[in-house]
């Protein structure tokens, strides 16, 4: 008997999903990465009643409702009519994004989502930023406190962004009675990413900043869509993070993913990574490096206190993202082509960049700048 036809099997399903309890769930940037992902695990479950999915291209989940427009279109408003829950994703943290208009687009999406969904009569928005927005200092406690003060500055890659969003989510109930906001902090987001942190891992030798005590916590995607999840059928709410269980010092990290440290003062490493930033060489800000240096360790007890568990150890996390990033060369949080690596060799190219660095500094003080 030959299978059903994919339009009328998707009709069943939808069928049988309008008869379902649970709530309808919109998912902003729901076309690829971990919108797409939530999407699927939504559009599965026996717990959600419909998903719509909103983006500017069409995703492959057939089984929901979809809507193509960029998310500061004010007419989403009406795209989120009938929904009880939606999750906002489409947020843009690309390295090579220019930075204003990533802080545009993420600002004026996240503030346009949030006034949509209160006309709409949505009741839950769930934001996704990060536990970058508690800060790494090295006073921090190991974990921070989910209830921790946010201490992040705006240095490092769109956590001033991140901080924008937090302060849009603390407002949004005052300014509109009625709306939940719940606020999901992964820790180092691993599968499928590509940040100034898993970056880290693609050098040739891991940088450590002499004095420092750097502390590893990953999250692995699949993780985080499962915790995702978790919000959007209002089995935890508030402000919570996500990540593996414990933490890895440096040594363990080390050891574990055999790549050998190269150790600088904090003054050459600072200002080295501020200035190959500035002159373009590089596209992380200095800042990024406080979260290679300092402990940003987080407890995961709210989710734990739900019931939630997560599938990936933070052993296993690194091991994956080992794998991924494979045969790819970063110095500095530039990548380099593979004739590049091989022709600056392993430290010869953190050597190079410094030494770049040393020479703009030269040259701007033979012009008198």
């Amino acid at each position: 008997m030959s299978s059903p036809d994919p339009q009328v099997r998707a009709a069943r399903n939808h069928s049988t999903r309008s008869a379902a309890r649970g709530p309808v769930v919109a998912v902003t940037g729901a076309a690829s990465g971990i919108g797409d992902l939530l999407t699927r695990r939504l559009a599965e479950s026996d717990e959600v009643k419909q998903v719509i999915a909103i983006d500017e291209r069409r995703g492959e989940v057939s089984e929901a409702q979809w809507h193509i427009l960029d998310v500061r279109d004010p007419a989403i408003a009406e795209k989120l009519r009938g929904a009880d829950v939606v999750v906002h994703l489409a947020v843009d943290l690309d390295l090579e994004t220019d930075p204003a208009a990533r802080t545009a687009y993420n600002v004026r999406g996240t503030q346009t989502v949030l006034t949509a969904a209160a006309a709409a009569g949505v009741h839950r928005v769930v934001l996704c930023t990060s536990a970058m927005v508690y800060g790494a200092l090295p006073d921090n406690d190991i974990p921070l406190s989910e209830d921790a003060e946010l201490r992040a500055t705006a240095e490092a890659t769109g956590v001033g962004d991140l901080l924008e969003i937090e302060r849009l989510a603390r407002r949004a109930p005052r300014a509109h009675p009625g709306l939940n906001v719940t606020v999901v902090r992964p820790a180092v987001l691993v599968g499928g990413t590509d940040t100034a942190l898993t970056r880290y891992f693609e050098s040739p030798r891991l940088l450590v900043v002499a004095g420092s005590r750097p502390t590893w916590q990953f999250c692995h995607v699949d993780d985080l869509v499962s915790a995702l999840e978790y919000a959007a059928l209002e089995k935890v709410d508030g402000e919570f993070a996500v990540g593996c269980d414990g933490w890895l010092e440096q040594e363990e990290v080390e050891e574990l993913s055999g790549i050998r440290r190269m150790e600088l003062p904090s003054a050459v490493a600072l200002g080295a990574a501020a200035r190959l930033h500035r002159i373009g060489l590089t596209p992380s800000p200095a800042g990024d490096l406080a979260y290679t240096m300092h402990p940003w360790v987080v407890s995961v007890g709210r989710l734990h206190d739900a019931g939630w568990r997560p599938r990936w150890t933070n052993e296993e996390v690194l091991a994956a993202l080992l794998e991924e990033v494979r045969g790819r060369h970063t110095v500095a949080g530039r990548r380099l082509g593979r004739k590049d690596a091989t022709a600056a060799g392993a430290a010869g190219a953190t050597v190079a960049l410094l030494g770049t660095a040393a020479l703009v500094r030269q040259m701007r003080k033979r012009r008198g700048l």
